[in-house]
């Protein structure tokens, strides 16, 4: 199934149903008077957030909703029946923004929320209504109202706890099928993964799914990304909810550049951990271009595929010495004692290590966001409970 991320619809409230012009007609009562009955009111439009939907696929192939009418009134004073209302699903993390102006009018970022998108007209009334006594047999009834009409955009930003980001052909598809159920596809070229990937990790205690979290596969980044260059541009957008970043350095790109036969092998070993490092640095800046806040997500960097670089210890414990000194300098945090984590996705050499920290970055990043809730909660509920002030006295005056 593709993925789609990004959908433009618009959406119409039903109209309200017409009221009725009607005269009661029975035997022996040959004046009974106006009966016509009010028209049913349009059906609304609502949207709900879906935790079991992934992408905008549904708004592919269906642009415009318009909401059912109401029914026309009839003698009797029987009124119309109401629209049946329409409910539009949508992933969680869906934004719904107004199409003309940019503007977001809803973050549905939590399953079941709803947001009502479009009002149903009113119906109209039955000439019953229009009786007085001086005007007894009123032969008109109102019409019923429109619905409201309105186009939108929808951004989906997936929601998951950790992404892993990194320049094409890194090892982030390998790694997220090694710890979890996702399976993307998988080949020796650069950009084969096209869209996010989310998988599950259940830690071996997680059996009630208490230290289980989602990790997000992000499609590969390349200089002038935030410019929409490379396949990643698209995809930014979705880093931006993930608790903690995966920032994952290519081990394989690293021993092609310290073998080079035309120069020393001094020259090389430099020359090699210098261009991992711009790579490492690269990304960052991609990343603070398209949105500064990224920069201060927590993140762990990663070297994937040691394997390779077994046979080159020298340039292996090079590397991870440069790197972790440059985190500082980089990143303007002080690297985490492990890191960088050496790892490998095809033997699964330090993945559970990894992992752990991982859980310990996300735990911590989840108490702090239930904190600063329970921060807003109270303060909104200090503000409610603050008695307005007493003008009595100005009253008196």
């Amino acid at each position: 199934m593709r993925f789609i991320d990004e959908a433009l619809i618009s959406v119409t409230g039903g109209h309200g149903g017409p009221g009725s012009v009607s005269f009661r007609r029975e035997t022996f009562i040959p004046r009974g008077g106006p009966d016509g009955g009010d028209g049913g009111a349009g059906a609304d439009i609502y949207f709900i957030a879906d935790e079991q939907l992934g992408t905008l696929q549904d708004f592919r192939y269906r642009r415009a909703y318009v909401a059912p009418a109401g029914l026309n009134g009839s003698g009797a004073h029987k009124a119309g029946k109401d629209g049946v209302d329409i409910e539009i699903r949508v992933p969680v993390g869906t934004i719904i923004k107004d199409a003309e102006t940019s503007e977001i009018i809803i973050d549905m970022s939590e399953h079941g929320q709803t947001w009502l998108a479009c009002e149903g007209g009113r119906g109209g009334k039955g000439n019953a209504h229009f009786t007085t006594s001086t005007f007894q047999t009123p032969k008109f009834a109102q019409p019923g109202e429109e619905g409201t009409t309105r186009t939108l955009k929808l951004e989906l930003k997936l929601l998951a706890d950790a992404a892993i980001i990194g320049f094409p052909n890194a090892g982030k598809s390998t790694l997220i099928s090694v710890i979890s159920a996702a399976r993307p596809k998988v080949a020796d070229y650069a950009f084969t993964t096209l869209t996010p990937n989310l998988g599950v990790v259940c830690l071996p205690d997680s059996h009630d799914g208490g230290n289980s979290f989602v990790v997000a596969d992000i499609p590969g980044l390349i200089e002038g990304a935030h410019r929409g260059l490379g396949l990643g541009h698209k995809f930014l957008k979705h880093i931006e909810r993930n608790r903690v970043l995966i920032h994952m350095l290519d081990g394989t790109q690293l021993l092609e550049e310290a073998t080079r036969p035309d120069v020393s092998r001094e020259e090389n070993l430099s020359a090699a951990v210098e261009g991992m490092i711009t790579r490492y640095r690269g990304i960052r800046e991609e990343l603070g271009l398209f949105n500064e806040a990224l920069l201060h997500k927590p993140e762990i960097v990663v070297l994937n595929k040691v394997d390779v670089l077994e046979s080159d210890p020298e340039l292996l414990e090079l590397a991870k010495k440069t790197l972790r000194e440059r985190i500082m300098s980089i990143r303007g945090t002080h690297p985490l004692p492990e890191e960088p984590f050496l790892i490998s996705g095809a033997t699964r050499r330090g993945i559970d290590d990894l992992l752990k920290v991982l859980w310990a970055e996300i735990k911590q990043s989840r108490e702090e966001a239930a904190k600063k809730s329970r921060r807003k909660t109270d303060a909104d509920e200090a503000t409610d409970s603050v008695p307005l002030p007493d003008d009595s006295g100005l009253r008196a005056r």
